[in-house]
């Protein structure tokens, strides 16, 4: 399985675990004293609070719902997934369609020895249920032995992810009806690597797409029929890890790979892939916060030349500081200024010399009509940059505002008693 997918159910799982670990453990003080308090619960309790605190946060649009359909006995999954259009709600029929694989029970059809996992490279076609049913491909036709010659050939013809540009107008972001290769873990197309997480070689699933609530920022073409219905299959794939078998050092070049993909769409004016990008690459940083290493001037001289490296404790507070800030400002463009101003705390937390972090709290405030709490924003981004004009002209809105309430104020006043 995917990162995303191991996150949004491994972190789940892990906090309960360690819920009922810390409370079971803690019984045992009085008997073991000091030593088992020092060595064991004082690192779960810390862990367990790190991942209460920032690993759901940044997890508000990857909520997961699961339900089992009744039609033809098929395995339906729903859940809400993003892609440049907004948050859409996505329905998976696993129809087991040519599926070579002998497992038994639905768990063991979704094994990691039998599914894609982060990193791997995965041989799959996407098309719109219209342009399936006009097609001439009937597999079931060829006959089961032919397809398995097919599927044990194409496994060593996946070589390298297919490099194709991200559509703004579009909600699938892969080319539809070709065979394309896509890594899993990059999130190119967010609805795309969430169906072929739970599918095994020579599998094919329809999906339901539909758009949920008013995120939807970008407005539907006219010609365009919802909610689409499309077929993915997967013909071949690569081995992956799980999340939690990746090394720290794998694990760091993924989130400056994140990071980097956030600021290439967010500058196409994708700021709905850039709060992906940045989302995913949070989620790992939390994985990495017991790896990062104490800077000296001796590991530095040696790591500059070296790319896989481990973060020190500076580099891994200034990019979580700046992840975070990015965040904040997709998160404005989004019109979403309580997100945005929680996001934008925890950079000015992590580096209190941030301006942009400073600024970008100040305009949430402002969006949230917390006129005070954006004054201190801007002046400490003035302390900071003395003379800066953005937060001057910040500064004289903000008295405008306050000018403005204060005199509608006065005059509810004076006419509750006159």
């Amino acid at each position: 399985m995917s990162d995303r997918l191991s996150s949004q159910y491994f972190m789940s799982y892990l906090c309960t675990w360690l819920h009922t670990f810390y409370w079971s453990v803690l019984l045992l003080v009085a008997v073991t004293g000091t030593r088992l308090w020092c060595h064991v619960i004082l690192p779960v309790h810390s862990l367990w609070q790190l991942l209460d605190k920032e690993g759901m946060d940044t997890d508000y649009h990857f909520e997961t719902l699961h339900g089992n359909g009744d039609h033809d006995g098929a395995d339906v999954t729903s859940w809400v997934s993003v892609c440049p259009r907004g948050l859409w709600k996505v329905q998976q029929k696993q129809t087991h369609e040519g599926s070579q694989q002998t497992n038994s029970g639905d768990d063991a059809s979704c094994s990691s020895s039998y599914c894609p996992r982060l990193g791997s490279l995965c041989q799959v076609r996407v098309r719109l249920k219209a342009n399936v049913d006009e097609a001439d491909s009937s597999v079931s036709e060829k006959g089961n032995e032919q397809l398995s010659v097919q599927l044990e050939q194409s496994a060593t013809e996946v070589a390298e992810a297919t490099a194709f540009p991200r559509c703004l107008d579009s909600v699938l972001q892969v080319p539809l009806g070709d065979w394309i290769t896509l890594r899993l873990g990059d999130g190119q197309c967010d609805i795309t690597e969430r169906c072929v997480e739970r599918m095994t070689v020579g599998e094919k699933c329809e999906i339901l797409i539909s758009p949920t609530g008013p995120d939807v920022s970008v407005p539907h073409p006219a010609e365009e029929n919802l909610p689409l219905c499309a077929t993915v299959e997967l013909k071949a794939f690569t081995p992956g890890k799980e999340s939690w078998e990746v090394c720290p050092r794998d694990k760091w070049q993924w989130v400056k790979s994140h990071k980097e993909r956030g600021g290439v769409r967010f500058r196409g004016g994708d700021v709905w892939g850039a709060a992906d990008s940045y989302s995913r690459a949070l989620k790992l940083l939390i994985t990495l916060h017991y790896h990062v290493r104490e800077a000296t001037p001796e590991v530095e001289e040696q790591t500059d030349t070296d790319t896989g490296h481990l973060p020190s404790t500076n580099e891994f507070r200034t990019i979580k500081a700046e992840l975070h800030s990015n965040m904040s400002l997709c998160q404005l463009k989004l019109s979403q200024p309580e997100r945005a101003k929680a996001s934008a705390t925890k950079a000015t937390q992590l580096e209190p010399g941030g301006a942009k972090a400073w600024y970008r709290l100040g305009q949430a405030c402002q969006m949230l009509n917390e006129l005070e709490e954006a004054r201190q924003a801007f002046r400490k981004l003035l302390e900071i940059q003395p003379e800066s004009p953005a937060a001057l002209k910040a500064l004289k809105d903000v008295a405008s505002r306050e000018k403005e309430r204060n005199a509608q104020l006065g005059l509810r006043l004076s006419k509750m008693f006159s």
